[in-house]
């Protein structure tokens, strides 16, 4: 009987465990889902385009930047679960730029 209970004891902490890190590892992988928003951005020179450069990447969530001066675009790749378009475009306004959405990848 008690070889019985000590088996039933063991195979419940290994289930216990394995449903532990299932839902740990299906969490993780929901922070990491990633959005893009395409921002059309008044920039008048380089150095606007610099000032971007240098200040977005340190917004939390962003995952990626891509200026194109001559298109006045600015994209942005996020963590969904960190940010947002919204937070992403006042980080933007800021720096005293006029902006606005222009489309989603």
């Amino acid at each position: 009987m008690k070889q019985i209970t000590r088996n039933l004891r063991t195979s419940i902490m290994a289930l216990s465990f394995v449903l532990l890190t299932s839902t740990t590892f299906a969490n993780s992988k929901e922070e990491k889902k990633v959005d893009t928003v395409i921002f059309k951005v008044e920039m008048d020179c380089m150095g606007c385009a610099s000032k971007i450069e240098k200040n977005i990447p340190y917004e939390k969530g962003v995952k990626a930047l891509k200026i194109d001066f001559k298109k006045q675009q600015v994209t942005v790749t996020y963590k969904t679960k960190v940010t947002n378009k919204k937070n992403l475009k006042e980080a933007l306004e800021k720096l005293k730029f006029k902006v606005k959405e222009e489309a989603s990848k």
